[in-house]
C-alpha cells in the first residue's frame, strides 16, 4: 500500500502536503474528497480524520491529520534538508517560522481566501468585505514583521529555504489569485521572496493542481 492524501489539490492544506511530497519526489496517490457534499464528515472519511478535515495522509499502516505535522514527516522520511534537523539552532528557527506562518499569516488569509474564494465560487454568495478588509488588516501586520526579517535574511530562517518558507505556498498562492495581490507590493522583500518560493518546480507542479481542482 502506497502513500495516499485525501483531499482536494485545491485545498491549501492539502496543498502544503503535496508540495513535500514533490520536493522529496515520493510517489503518492491524490483520493478526491467532496466537500461540498459533505464527504469530510461522513463516518469512512472521519476513520481518516477525526476531525472532519482534509488532508488525510495514509503511508501503509500510518494514519496522519494535520498538514504541517504531516509535512514534517513526509521531509524526515525523505531526508529533506526543509527541517535544517542537522543543526538544532536552524532547526528551532524553521519551527519559529513555521508557527508565525500558522499563527499570522494563514490565520488572516484563510478567511480571505473563504471570503474571495468558496463564498462566491462554490456556494455563490457574496463576500463579505469587512471580514476581507479586518483581515487584510491583519495580513499587513505580519507583513511588516516579514519585511524586516527578510530584509536581513534571504530566507525566513535564514540563508537556506525551508519548510517555513515553502508553507506559506498554498495561502499566498490565493493571495497572488485575488483581488488584493497588490497588498504585498508595499513590501519589496516579501514580495521578491514569494516569487521566489513560487518559482520552485514543486511549488509549481502542485499550483497547477491546485488551479485544476479549482476550475
Amino acid at each position: 500500500m502506497g502513500i495516499k492524501v485525501y483531499g482536494p489539490a485545491a485545498s491549501t492544506n492539502v496543498a502544503r502536503v503535496l508540495v513535500c511530497l514533490e520536493e522529496v519526489g515520493a510517489e503518492y496517490e491524490l483520493v478526491p474528497v467532496d466537500m461540498p457534499s459533505g464527504e469530510h464528515k461522513r463516518p469512512e472519511h472521519l476513520a481518516r480524520n477525526p476531525f472532519g478535515q482534509v488532508p488525510a495522509f495514509q503511508d501503509g499502516d500510518m494514519m496522519l491529520s494535520e498538514s504541517r505535522a504531516i509535512a514534517k514527516y513526509i521531509l524526515r522520511k525523505g531526508g529533506s534538508q526543509l527541517l535544517r534537523e542537522c543543526n538544532l539552532s536552524e532547526s528551532a528557527i524553521v519551527d519559529v517560522w513555521l508557527e508565525v506562518e500558522a499563527a499570522q499569516f494563514s490565520s488572516a488569509m484563510s478567511p480571505i481566501i473563504f471570503q474571495c474564494f468558496v463564498i462566491p465560487i462554490v456556494m455563490g454568495g457574496k463576500p463579505d468585505m469587512k471580514v476581507v478588509e479586518e483581515n487584510l488588516e491583519k495580513l499587513k501586520k505580519a507583513l511588516e514583521v516579514y519585511e524586516a526579517r527578510l530584509s536581513k535574511f534571504k530566507y525566513l530562517a535564514g540563508e537556506f529555504v525551508s519548510l517555513a518558507d515553502i508553507s506559506h505556498f498554498p495561502t499566498a498562492h490565493y493571495l497572488l489569485g485575488s483581488p488584493h495581490a497588490s497588498a504585498i507590493d508595499a513590501y519589496p522583500h516579501v514580495k521578491a521572496w514569494i516569487a521566489d518560493i513560487m518559482a520552485r518546480p514543486s511549488v509549481k507542479k502542485v499550483r497547477e493542481l491546485m488551479k485544476m481542482a479549482s476550475a
